[in-house]
């Protein structure tokens, strides 16, 4: 099995939602459960024990989690430098059609979020991006059409 880069807040954030998940919501589903069974034995009927099973869906997180975290590979960022872009850089580049600045993060695919700036090292972004340097131009392949920027700084925030 091929091992899953993620940076350490990115492990952490994982390892948090499942010990929430196996914890908490395990617990509070199986009571739900009961609740519902003990409300209705007629369990085919039973409006709130079909939710709650529904629920129970979790499970399945549980042990994606679990075998995102047995394969994670962490890469402690903070420890990284350099002027050539590779995972775990912060890069800030500069829309070349609209001018307009945007910063972005490599990290690893369980903890990607592109609202909050993070890409994934797999994304078309970071693929066009690892390997370039401060200064350099690149091309995005996008679905909305291909995006060219200029990368204006390279940094290695932890």
């Amino acid at each position: 099995m091929p091992s899953l880069p993620m940076t350490a807040a990115g492990h952490a954030a994982l390892q948090g939602e499942l010990s929430d998940r196996i914890r908490i919501k395990r617990r509070q589903i199986a009571e739900r459960i009961q609740q519902a069974i003990g409300d209705d034995p007629n369990l085919v009927e039973n409006s709130e024990y079909q939710a709650a099973l529904t629920e129970q869906g979790h499970e399945a997180r549980i042990a994606d989690l679990e075998a995102k975290l047995a394969r994670a590979e962490i890469i402690d960022v903070s420890k990284l430098s350099g002027e050539t872009i590779k995972f775990g850089a912060t890069i800030t580049l500069r829309d070349e059609d609209t001018g307009q600045k945007r910063t972005c993060q490599i990290v690893g695919e369980p903890e990607a979020d592109p609202a909050q700036g993070k890409i994934s090292v797999s994304s078309p972004m970071a693929r066009a991006l690892i390997g370039k340097s401060m200064g350099a131009f690149v091309a995005v392949e996008a679905p909305g059409g291909d995006k060219s920027y200029r990368i204006e700084d390279v940094r290695w925030l932890p």
